[in-house]
């Protein structure tokens, strides 16, 4: 299979983006990218310690910067995270240089995945499942913007959705070719 343009993971926390990205930049045998790792890299700071330094504007212009960069390198697969694809100036570039697949997994799918994490600074509240409920509630109407949707189940592995994508992006032959 040949990929002719980057494929941008987008969803929420927990959706997947990272461990499927991977496994989907290994099936095509191209390159993984992840924005947030880049950033991290940058500032030498972990995201919460950026949104609690700088803020989070800061970081969303970082982020920004940073995903506008990997579009313009070599065709892989990226993930961002999952307030990425929120901007609109974001889900103009990565329409205009990529292709957008959003993890959709649901609400309890996503608190089973993220409930004993601390690294999610947006989560550092007295009440995170409420948060996560807010944040999916707003978001869910922006991923749905996302040029190819693939359905999460707790019962999928992580290969197998993977495979999922896969088969979403054969349906695009200006994204990937068989």
């Amino acid at each position: 299979m040949k990929l002719k343009k980057t494929v941008v993971m987008v969803g929420m926390m927990g959706a997947g983006k990272t461990a499927v990205g991977r496994a989907l930049a290994e099936k095509l045998d191209v390159p993984f990218l992840d924005s947030d790792a880049e950033i991290v890299q940058a500032a030498n700071m972990s995201i919460a310690e950026i949104f609690e330094r700088d803020g989070e504007p800061f970081f969303r212009d970082k982020e920004t910067q940073v995903i506008d960069r990997l579009l313009e390198n070599e065709c892989g697969i990226l993930s961002t995270g999952g307030g990425a694809f929120l901007a609109e100036h974001n889900r103009k570039l990565i329409s205009d240089k990529g292709v957008s697949v959003w993890l959709d997994a649901g609400l309890e799918l996503l608190w089973q995945r993220v409930k004993h994490k601390d690294t999610r600074p947006l989560l550092r509240t007295a009440d995170p499942k409420a948060t996560l409920t807010e944040i999916y509630d707003a978001r869910v109407p922006v991923y749905s913007m996302a040029d190819l949707s693939v359905e999460s189940h707790s019962s999928y592995s992580i290969e197998n959705m993977a495979d999922r994508v896969v088969k979403a992006l054969l349906s695009r032959p200006d994204v990937l070719e068989a």
